[in-house]
């Protein structure tokens, strides 16, 4: 990704270092012919200032040729004491052009001529003999130089024109290839950050964005999240490392649900060994001793009161242990849940509950073992905390099983306030819960009751509608 993105940047910087070379080479030459063409207008101006000069000198000159008053000579005065800057400034201006050069030049030269050969001599002899100058041949001379000057001076701002003109042109091409190379430059750098934020986006802003996302899903418990593995560079192996954690998280909680599912195996298998022991052998046991005492009691002669009060006590001694041993086996495992199945397992509770039991079953088969007596046991404690800590009036137990899934509901009208998080009865069935992938949530505000829903999978187990027997 690096290399590429110095790719990038390095034809991103070439298109605008181009394009900033044409602008800056096209202003540059617009400088050059803006000076030019004010040189032109400078040169015109003079030109035509110079001209006016000669046209002020001859018509000066044949004014006061014509009448002999010398007022009309001030034209002629002014224009000749300044021709001769006028025609080295012409000169000036046109130092990057021989051509205009040697023109102005000439001009000079002759305009010079005209002053020093014709015309102050001219004006000297009208002075002598003002009537001989009317008649004189030279005033003809005069005409001819004049408008061969003015012929010169045609071509010359007629050049200079033609040149004013070219350099124009030559700065609006300029100015249109600024333009050109400013605008064609922007677009080519929009078009290019344009296809160069497409790329990133495509290329790694949208994949982040799919990790985010993955890594957001993956946070809330979706372990199976994966992303395709088609990114460049960096990109690539960020998602193919995100796969790699999601997948080892993914063992993790498989193996450990599978630790879990085993463990509440063991501990079930467990109890039911210990209930069967305990029925077969310690309750049996008791009962026996109970049919015995029962048969010595009568067996006493009439005579022996005391004797007979005492194996009536120890009779209903060992009863009551016998009874206080049967609902300890009932706790452990009950009987009734492996023989009959969940529907008289939750009666059973119901019956024996401390407060009114308001039960709805809905289970028309047996369920999985396992989902069973997670069910027992759920409703077993929640009947236990609605007696003991929540007051309750009256407890709704509903059970449903459908669409693979068993729905367990427990409603009671306590004082509420219960939190499975402070190392109550609750949070070991929530462990047993989510070792059978199922859910269990806990809604308990205080005074408004207690509300525990349980949401377990039966899909995958064996269902049977025949009593299980006991194991061997």
């Amino acid at each position: 990704m690096t290399g590429r993105t110095v790719v990038a940047s390095g034809l991103l910087a070439l298109v605008v270092g181009s394009a900033s070379a044409v602008l800056l080479t096209s202003v540059m030459q617009l400088r050059a012919d803006d000076r030019r063409a004010l040189r032109s207008q400078e040169v015109l101006v003079a030109a035509n200032h110079l001209e006016r000069l000669v046209v002020d000198m001859e018509t000066g000159q044949r004014g006061y040729l014509l009448t002999g008053r010398e007022e009309f000579l001030q034209p002629w005065k002014a224009a000749r004491s300044s021709f001769g800057d006028e025609a080295r400034t012409l000169e000036q201006l046109v130092t990057d052009n021989p051509e205009q050069q040697a023109r102005a030049q000439r001009i000079a030269a002759e305009g010079g001529s005209y002053l020093r050969d014709y015309s102050v001599p001219l004006i000297a002899q009208a002075r002598r003999d003002p009537a001989a100058v009317r008649t004189l041949p030279e005033v003809e001379e005069g005409r001819r130089r004049v408008d061969a000057m003015r012929a010169e001076f045609d071509q010359f701002l007629a050049t200079e024109r033609r040149l004013a003109e070219a350099r124009q042109q030559g700065s609006e091409a300029a100015a249109n290839r600024a333009v050109f190379a400013a605008s064609g430059g922007l677009a080519c750098s929009v078009l290019f950050v344009v296809v160069f934020a497409s790329y990133l986006h495509r290329v790694i802003v949208a994949p982040v964005r799919q990790v985010a996302a993955a890594a957001g899903r993956l946070a809330a418990g979706d372990l199976g999240s994966r992303l395709p593995e088609r990114g460049a560079g960096e990109v690539g192996v960020l998602q193919r490392s995100f796969n790699a954690m999601a997948g080892s998280l993914e063992q993790g909680r498989d193996a450990l649900a599978a630790s879990r599912a085993r463990v509440v195996a063991a501990g079930d298998q467990a109890r039911r060994r210990i209930e069967r022991d305990l029925h077969d052998g310690t309750q049996q046991r008791l009962v026996s001793l109970i049919l015995a005492l029962r048969a010595a009691e009568a067996a006493v002669p009439p005579g022996s009161t005391e004797l007979r009060e005492q194996l009536s006590r120890a009779v209903d001694g060992l009863s009551d242990a016998l009874d206080e041993l049967r609902e300890l086996s009932r706790g452990i495992h009950p009987a009734i849940l492996s023989e009959g199945g969940l529907r008289p397992a939750l009666k059973a509770l119901a019956r024996r509950s401390a407060i009114p039991v308001e039960l709805t079953v809905d289970v028309p088969t047996r369920l999985p073992e396992q989902v069973e007596v997670a069910a027992y046991f759920v409703v077993s404690e929640a009947l236990a905390n609605a007696a003991k800590h929540a007051h309750a009036s009256v407890v709704e137990v509903e059970a449903r099983h459908a669409d693979g899934r068993l729905r367990l509901s427990v409603r009671d009208d306590g004082t509420g306030g219960a939190d499975p998080g402070r190392g109550s009865g609750l949070l070991g069935l929530a462990d047993r819960v989510h070792a059978l992938d199922g859910t269990l949530s806990v809604t308990s505000p205080v005074g408004a009751g207690t509300t525990l829903v349980v949401d377990l999978p039966v899909t995958g187990g064996e269902v049977t509608t025949a009593p299980r027997s006991w194991p061997g």
